[in-house]
């Protein structure tokens, strides 16, 4: 479904992501974990059409992504959970969700489905609907943003840091949760920090060091790693 073939990505004259190549197949969920700084939140943003890469090419569905603009991202059928989530804090819960279909037809055609999906998933956006997001708790504020992307239709749904801030319990329902969305139909792009969490959840799993992917295999093939398991899990 997604494929990166050596991608370079540069800051002005400083090299964040070095010949990065992964691939994302259909109904998978793959984790990118590494430490902060690594690059995985840059990762995101190339393929989201935020950052151009330098060299390289981004394939989803057949289609050469790497030139085109986000919206046209977007409508193709990826969409990402930023980091920090990046909510309109003024608008109301309900606002947000609808503008995450506002401008792309065939979402647009199946909103109202959508909202009785998400509703379904986060029962409390529902009671919440006339509240402005940027009262909500941290928590509600991760799930109106997962619910927002998922407006969208995705057919892969990208999630940067999405345990960012949270309580251990909350963390746990957000990995749930996500696990539930791919059952569902939605492929998976989840980048950590948490990479326990992480691991257990992916089906398969890179791991992203200077911006350099270092390693790659199966959640539990990584979770065994020596390497991981002393860089990362503290074993």
């Amino acid at each position: 479904m997604l494929s990166l073939n050596q991608i370079d990505v540069y800051y002005g004259n400083i090299q964040a992501l070095w010949q990065v190549s992964l691939e994302v197949k259909e109904g998978e969920r793959i984790a990118i974990v590494g430490a902060n700084g690594a690059g995985k939140s840059t990762l995101l943003r190339t393929i989201s059409g935020l950052i151009k890469p330098r060299k390289g090419s981004i394939t989803f569905d057949s289609k050469k992504i790497h030139l085109l603009g986000p919206d046209e991202i977007v409508r193709l059928g990826v969409s990402m959970v930023p980091e920090g989530r990046e909510l309109f804090p003024r608008l109301t819960v309900r606002e947000n969700l609808e503008l995450g279909a506002a401008y792309i037809d065939r979402a647009y055609a199946q909103a109202k489905e959508s909202l009785s999906w998400i509703h379904s998933l986060f029962p409390i956006l529902k009671e919440r609907e006339d509240q402005l997001a940027g009262t909500l708790s941290g928590g509600e504020q991760q799930m109106l943003a997962i619910g927002r992307a998922l407006m969208s239709r995705p057919k892969i749904l990208m999630l940067d840091e999405p345990s960012l801030g949270l309580a251990p319990l909350l963390v746990s329902e957000v990995f749930k949760t996500t696990a539930h969305i791919n059952r569902e139909g939605v492929t998976v792009l989840l980048v950590e920090q948490n990479v326990r969490q992480s691991l257990k959840m992916a089906h398969r799993a890179y791991v992203l060091e200077n911006g350099r992917i270092v390693m790659e295999g199966t959640g539990t093939e990584l979770m065994n790693d020596k390497h991981v398991k002393e860089a990362y899990l503290g074993l």
